[in-house]
């Protein structure tokens, strides 16, 4: 069983629910050590005192605001652990909202929440019907770690999940990262569908869809204790210098797509070639839009 990370309850209106926090993830990724070539001996990170210039054990070091580079207010787990929190031992619901409405890009890592004995069965069973009759999700605060934080409430079978989630001012503005205005014609975008079309799967299980940068540096670790060569990467495809139109790439990748699941393929994408390159033009800006959108793409043949 996976350990506990934090306890407390959730606070849903006068009804608590005592729980137990426990990751609901597990990372597979392969992890180096950090090593003296010359002998391969570990290298260590050790804690040093600036001023006193020596290494300091692990009940030396608290933590510390710095004002300023002379001023730095101690602040000690006691001080985080009392502050005046609603939250600092609740998940304290604070509404239900339909997941629709929740952007993705504010979800962050799940927790699976855990009935704490059998007190809390029936009022964790109640919490959870009652989000999976709704079809909502609940939006709730939280203190972990010095901070208070938001939380999302979801049901997961029999579960209840909860996602940290981060606060309205974490999120960057996007809007100075988008292209210049291009126009797109209707075949276009019916090419792009058509492409989603031959992409589209049922579930997350397909082959595409496997960590092969983990089993390629399993197969390389193995190699290595073998003391044979590892494998080769491919090269990579040359440039052809012909230059592919939009719409020529669209039906080009669905015909590869199309090949790959072993369905009947249409004609090939036509190709131009690359054009010599000339003395830059001054062209009205809405000529020279549309022609950058026509130009952008490149792929080989």
């Amino acid at each position: 069983m996976p350990r506990t990370i934090w306890s407390g309850a959730i606070s849903f209106g006068l009804v608590t629910v005592p729980i137990h926090v426990v990751s609901a993830t597990e990372d597979h990724s392969i992890h180096f050590h950090r090593v003296h070539l010359e002998d391969m001996a570990r290298v260590r990170t050790r804690k040093v005192c600036e001023l006193e210039d020596r290494e300091v054990d692990t009940a030396e070091i608290g933590k510390g605001y710095e004002i300023s580079r002379d001023n730095v207010i101690p602040i000690s787990d006691e001080d985080l652990r009392d502050l005046p929190l609603p939250t600092a031992k609740a998940i304290e619901i604070a509404g239900f909202l339909p997941w629709e409405s929740i952007d993705p890009i504010r979800i962050g890592d799940g927790y699976y929440l855990a009935p704490d004995g059998q007190v809390a069965a029936k009022p964790y069973k109640l919490l959870r019907q009652a989000l999976e009759r709704s079809s909502r999700v609940a939006v709730a605060r939280y203190a972990w770690s010095g901070r208070e934080r938001l939380g999302l409430l979801r049901v997961r079978g029999e579960a209840i999940v909860l996602h940290a989630m981060r606060w309205p001012d974490e999120i960057r503005d996007p809007s100075t990262l988008l292209p210049p205005p291009v126009e797109l014609t209707d075949e276009e975008i019916d090419g792009a569908l058509a492409l989603m079309d031959t992409m589209t799967r049922d579930d997350l299980d397909a082959p595409e869809f496997r960590d092969t940068y983990t089993e390629a540096v399993a197969e390389l670790i193995e190699a290595k204790r073998e003391h044979r060569q590892p494998p080769v990467a491919p090269e990579p495809a040359a440039e052809s210098g012909q230059l592919v139109d939009l719409m020529a790439a669209l039906q080009q990748s669905v015909s590869k797509a199309k090949e790959s699941r072993g369905e009947d393929t249409g004609a090939h994408a036509d190709v131009h070639e690359m054009p010599k390159k000339r003395a830059a033009k001054k062209t009205p800006a809405k000529k020279a839009a549309a022609k950058k959108t026509a130009r952008k793409p490149r792929k080989s043949a």
